[in-house]
């Protein structure tokens, strides 16, 4: 199943940038200090051919112009992930506004995978999103051969939708498979964990 037009019909997108603090990371918006740390991680083929937007090579001009977008707003909000404590930028994560409504996305560096750092930002973000919106569902799609963020999506509560195509800058048309979170379930989620 695929989300169906009235999953986003008078939904409003317009979210705020605060910081988010979780147990290990500080989710801030993306500054200029970040840029020698993003292009770092960011210039890896194994993270760019996972994502709609990156592309492979990534330098300096690279990271300015996504600091520019994300200063912008335009299509949804941006977060730097770093360490808490110690600033270290180990990658991003985000709202984006799609045609399908409010779609949350995220990478982490090649040298910071499987430590749970994009679980943690994950559920910080989900919990943003039906709590500063009025949304009733939230999309997020991975690749097909990406089981480690399939884990996280599964993880956040996101249930399967189907399966779709991506236009990628560095892999081209590749499918994926698209997964949603209605408010619904987020709420029985969250209630659930407090007990």
């Amino acid at each position: 199943m695929v989300a169906e037009a009235d999953d986003t019909d008078g939904e409003s997108y317009a979210i705020d940038c605060p910081v988010l603090v979780t147990e290990r990371l500080v989710l801030r918006a993306p500054r200029e200090s970040d840029i020698e740390q993003l292009v770092v991680l960011a210039d890896n083929r194994h993270v760019a051919e996972m994502l709609a937007r990156m592309p492979h090579p990534y330098g300096e001009a690279e990271a300015r112009a996504f600091l520019a977008m994300t200063a912008s707003r335009r299509s949804g909000i941006a977060y730097a992930l770093t360490l808490a404590g110690t600033e270290t930028f180990v990658g991003c994560a985000g709202l984006n506004t799609t045609d399908r409504g409010l779609e949350l996305g995220y990478w982490i560096g090649e040298p910071y995978w499987k430590r749970g750092y994009a679980t943690e930002a994950a559920h910080a973000l989900v919990d943003l999103a039906f709590q500063k919106t009025a949304i009733q569902v939230l999309h997020a799609s991975t690749r097909v051969i990406n089981p480690a963020s399939r884990r996280v999506i599964h993880k956040c509560g996101f249930q399967y939708a189907g399966q779709g195509m991506l236009n990628s800058i560095v892999a081209g048309q590749v499918p994926v498979e698209r997964y949603r979170l209605d408010r619904r379930t987020w709420t029985s989620l969250r209630n659930w964990v407090h007990f």
